[in-house]
């Protein structure tokens, strides 16, 4: 008897300390973790590009595409990628970037949101899932210097 609470005892105790050490390192399967250093950081705007080739590649076949149409107005021309202006991330199977991308359309800057998928253990480790025009349609205005 003595074994078998000793034994209840450690396990509760693993699951307790492997809990308490995934949520210290922002590992919780699930929860989307913000990405701090977008600008610097090479995979997020390298997952940005993936995400407007794909869109132009899509619009360049004419498919049918499971992804949703930009829809902004009568153009829905090519996108030149700028840069992932915003992103977080989710542990899934693989892990899951959730992205406000910048790209140049018919020469205006717009907001795009997209989700990729990255599995590495795949052939085809990303996925793009989504992508589609932003609430937030363009960027913030630079405030102004007032003297």
């Amino acid at each position: 008897m003595q074994k078998l609470t000793l034994f209840s005892l450690i396990l509760l105790l693993f699951f307790f300390t492997t809990k308490v050490h995934a949520v210290q390192r922002g590992r919780m399967v699930g929860t989307k973790k913000e990405i701090t250093d977008v600008n610097t950081n090479k995979e997020v705007q390298e997952l940005g590009k993936f995400s407007v080739e794909e869109y132009n590649r899509e619009i360049l076949n004419m498919q049918q595409s499971p992804l949703r149409s930009v829809g902004l107005g009568d153009t829905n021309g090519p996108l030149n990628f700028v840069k992932v202006v915003e992103a977080q991330k989710q542990v899934v199977a693989g892990l899951k970037y959730y992205l406000k991308v910048e790209a140049m359309q018919d020469g205006v800057s717009r907001i795009f949101d997209a989700v990729v998928v990255v599995k590495p253990w795949v052939h085809e480790s990303k996925k793009l899932l989504n992508f589609g025009p932003s609430s937030r349609l363009s960027l913030p205005e630079a405030p102004s210097e007032q003297m």
